[in-house]
């Protein structure tokens, strides 16, 4: 025969270690970019967006509520929460955080109050 024995016998063996943990570690490197730049980047870029929008609230605006709740906000009561009026003479103070959506920018209230 043309082939021989000894090297017909490493031709067969199994994969080494070495074949074994490319195999294991490549994909794994390859994946980890691939969350990074299609999951946890624009949920970062999201959350940013959100702080943005609660800093920027103010008097007058439309804002909707984590439990669903619609209303007016009348007067920033600090840095953490707002007075909101949700009815006719209802009022309920409000975390900002408590806020999820700004439907409407409210327009500036004169100082004068007219």
């Amino acid at each position: 025969m043309f082939i021989s024995t000894a090297f017909a016998q490493a031709a067969s063996g199994s994969p080494g270690l070495q074949d074994t943990f490319t195999q294991l570690i490549v994909p794994l490197i390859l994946i980890i970019p691939l969350f990074w730049f299609l999951l946890i980047r624009p949920q970062q870029k999201k959350m940013k967006d959100h702080q943005e929008l609660l800093k920027k609230i103010s008097r007058g605006d439309t804002v909707v509520t984590s439990g669903g709740l619609i209303g007016k906000v009348t007067k920033v009561v600090d840095d953490h929460e707002l007075q909101v009026e949700i009815g006719e003479n209802v009022k309920i103070r409000l975390l900002r955080s408590g806020v999820t959506e700004v439907r409407a920018k409210g327009e500036p209230v004169k100082a004068d109050g007219k």
